[in-house]
C-alpha cells in the first residue's frame, strides 16, 4: 500500500482467492479504460445476421413470383439472410406439394446467389425454407 501511494497509484487485487493473495500496483482509471476499449473492438468485430422474410401463398403468381425473386437477389447480394415461407390459410393447406414445389423452385432459381440452410419443413400453418448468402470471392 505504501508503494501505491507512493507512486500515486492504485493497489488491485487480482486474485484474493490465492495464498497470499495477489495484487497489482496500476492507474485503475487507464484500467478501466482499456477494458471498455477491448470490449468496444470486440463487439464491432462481431457480425450482425439479418433475417429477412418473404412470403408466399400457396398459388403465387408468375409476375408476384418474379417480383419476390428480385427481392430475394437483392437481400442476398446484401449479405441478409432470407427465410421464405409458404403460408397456407384455411384449406389450402390441402395444397402442400405445391407450396414445396414453389419453395424448391425458389431456391433453385436462387442458387447463385445464396444456398439452402434448411429444406422445406412444415411448421404448422406455413412451411419454410431457409436460405444463406454465398461468400464473395
Amino acid at each position: 500500500m505504501q508503494i501505491a501511494d507512493e507512486l500515486e497509484l492504485d493497489l488491485v487485487e487480482i486474485s484474493p482467492s490465492a495464498n497470499p493473495p495477489v495484487c497489482k500496483v496500476i492507474d485503475y482509471s487507464k484500467f478501466l479504460y482499456q477494458l471498455k476499449k477491448k470490449e468496444k473492438e470486440q463487439k464491432a468485430k462481431n457480425v450482425k445476421v439479418v433475417v429477412k422474410e418473404i412470403r408466399f401463398g400457396p398459388q403465387t403468381d408468375e409476375h408476384d413470383y418474379n417480383f419476390k425473386l428480385k427481392h430475394a437477389i437483392s437481400f442476398l447480394e446484401e449479405g441478409a439472410k432470407l427465410k421464405a415461407y409458404v403460408f397456407f390459410k384455411g384449406r389450402s393447406i390441402l395444397f402442400k406439394e405445391q407450396g414445396e414445389v414453389l419453395l424448391l423452385r425458389f431456391a433453385n432459381d436462387l442458387e447463385e446467389y445464396g444456398k439452402v440452410d434448411q429444406m422445406p419443413l412444415l411448421e404448422g400453418k406455413r412451411m419454410i425454407i431457409m436460405l444463406s448468402p454465398k461468400k464473395k470471392k
